[in-house]
Formats: structure tokens, sequence, C-alpha cells
């Protein structure tokens, strides 16, 4: 019985994902069935320089009673209502772990430390990233670099610099903002990337981004954009619609072994790819942003193994009102996705790098 051609655009597959040593579905031709879900509000702009009833605006009076001063630049403060706190009481008793154990060796309870910020882009309540000029998010780069290195002297171990962009990844505040969480230990994600870069290197020699870096760079089929310092390339185990992985093309391991140039070059592709994001569908296009480096306190090879990249989770999946939801098989079974990374890579390429508003 004679087999057709397997066409990775039309049927489904599983996609290794070496960072965390898991799996995902890919369903292509799921994107050919009607959509009667949710749809999300798009985005077309509108709000002003300055909201007097923002909190995070230069100037303003912060929930708690702060005051803003009247900022020209990025604006780094301690988060008024922080998920971790600097000091805590200790557990009265503890395993060989440091973990409280509570009633059974199943039931674990470990305290944990940390500080919380948050940093403004611009004191304009209107600028996400793509509106903003090189040298603008350039600052930004700058305050996330001084910020990473001040905190290497903290007792914490790790930094986890992220942004939420859009009501659809649960922005609280529409003024364009990061947070930037300490730890007293590395979380869950980068610890995964950390033991496998650590396998990976101890079985090959060689470091597992870099590798993936090199092979994207020959196969050419995922790249979105690049510069002299930086790749942008849909992953080949991407699980949200249009998800990127930015990457160095030197291994560094943080922020803070940047030189001018490449902090330049980072500043200059991350307003790229927002721009494309933007593009795609005509709207400020959410998403949800990390960097993963070397930890600030590392142990061991960390700091050797770590290379820096940064992960972009955006949800919108058909257009501006339509979304991917993790849910049901994702939650039970594994991550899945209806657009294959080639695809989405090629839609990325195929916008250009003038935002739409300015058209």
């Amino acid at each position: 019985m004679a087999t057709s051609v397997f066409d990775f655009d039309d049927h489904s597959h599983r996609r290794f994902n070496p960072l965390t040593d898991s799996w995902i579905l890919v369903s292509p031709h799921r994107a050919k069935r009607p959509w009667l879900g949710q749809q999300e509000n798009t985005t077309t702009g509108g709000l002003p320089d300055y909201d007097p009833a923002c909190y995070l605006c230069p100037g303003n009076t912060r929930a708690t009673g702060a005051h803003n001063p009247s900022y020209e630049s990025t604006f780094v403060f301690p988060n008024d209502y922080a998920a971790v706190k600097e000091s805590q009481p200790p557990f009265d008793s503890a395993d060989d772990d440091g973990d409280k154990v509570v009633k059974s060796r199943l039931l674990k309870v470990r305290g944990t430390t940390g500080t919380c910020f948050v940093i403004c882009f611009s004191p304009k309540h209107n600028v996400t990233l793509p509106l903003m000029t090189t040298a603008e998010i350039l600052t930004v780069v700058n305050t996330w670099t001084d910020l990473y290195v001040n905190l290497q002297s903290s007792p914490f171990r790790y930094l986890q610099i992220f942004e939420n962009k859009g009501e659809a990844m649960g922005c609280s505040n529409p003024h364009p903002h990061c947070q930037a969480w300490t730890l007293d230990s590395v979380p869950t994600e980068p610890s995964k990337e950390l033991v496998s870069f650590a396998n990976y290197h101890a079985k090959h020699g060689s470091h597992l981004l870099a590798d993936y870096l090199a092979l994207e760079l020959e196969l050419k089929a995922r790249i979105v954009i690049e510069n002299a310092s930086f790749v942008v390339v849909v992953p080949f185990w991407a699980t949200w619609p249009f998800e990127v992985l930015l990457i160095s093309r030197q291994r560094l391991p943080s922020l803070a072994q940047f030189s001018d140039s490449q902090k330049d070059d980072l500043a200059d592709v991350i307003r790229r790819i927002t721009i494309r994001y933007d593009n795609i569908f005509k709207t400020s296009f959410p998403y949800s942003m990390g960097i993963h480096q070397a930890p600030i306190a590392p142990v061991g090879q960390e700091s050797e193994l770590s290379h820096f990249h940064m992960h972009f989770y955006p949800p919108l999946l058909r257009s501006a009102t339509v979304r991917k939801f993790l849910v049901g098989f994702e939650m039970l079974g594994e991550p899945q996705r209806d657009l294959t990374a080639e695809q989405a890579a090629q839609r990325l390429r195929d916008v250009d790098e003038v935002h739409y508003s300015v058209k």
C-alpha cells in the first residue's frame, strides 16, 4: 500500500524541547477549524501621554501613598505589593535540604525571600517598546544591566526580569513597564534549563543554545530577524502561536558581560521584533517576555553553562481578537499548537519593521 510523504504543515507530530526536556504536540490541520470561542478586544491605542489616575505616571501618587518623582526616562522602584518579602521569620525546623516537613516527607514547605521591582520604560503613558526609539530602549537595557550588577552583592540567587504586555496577559496597568523579581533560589523554568545545559554539556562537550543557534543559522527556516549580536528565531519546539527565542550569538552568561555595542544591538533587535508583532494584526500585540541568564549568585558551573536569551510568549492566534488558550489537553497532557514554527516564522518575516501606526 502506497504511503504519502509526511507533511509537517498538515499532519500531527510531537517536537522535543531540549531546554526543558519535554515534548509539545503540533496539530497544524486544526487551524482550519471554525472558531466560535472567546475573542479579545482589539487595542487601537488612544491612550494619553499622561494619565492623572495612573499609579505609574510621573508625579502621581501610588496606591500605597508613595509619590513618583517627575522622572524623564526609565524609572525603577520597589514593588508596593511585592510577591516575596526581603525578610521573614525562619522555619522552626527543617530537614537536610532546608525544607520544613509538615506531617509527612511528602508534604514539604520551604521558605523564600526576595525583592520585587517595577521598571517603567518611559514617562509616557502610551509608549510601548515598539513605539520607542532604539536609544530609548537602550536606556531600559542599561537599567536591566545595572540592576543585575548591583544585585550580585545581595543575599539572593536569581533575578527574573519579565514583562506582561496587554490585558490578555494579565497586565493590570497599561503604562509600559516590566518587573524584576529576585529570589533566594533559582525559579523552576530557568532551573530546568540549567539542568538541560549541564546534561547536554556533559554528554556532548558543547553548549546547547550555541549548537542550536548554529543549526538554525544553517537551516534558515525559523529565523525571523538578526543583527551582529543577536538572532530571533521561532524555536522548533514553540508552544505559543508566534513565540520567539532571542539568543545572543556569542555565548554570554548575562547582561553583565555585554559590551556597549551588544547592548545597542539588543535594543535594536527588541524594537524590531516588537514592531513586527504589532504589525501582524495591526494591534498592540500582547505577550509575556522574560530574560533567562546566569544567576546573580551562580553555583558551580552555572555561569559557564548559561547563555543569555529572551523568551517572548504572545497569545494571539488568528487575528487581533482570537487568542490561544492553554487548557484541556495542554494542562492535562502536554502543550499543543495549531501553527508550525516554520509557518509562524514566515508570517513574522512577511511583515515589515515600520510600525503600522505611522504609515
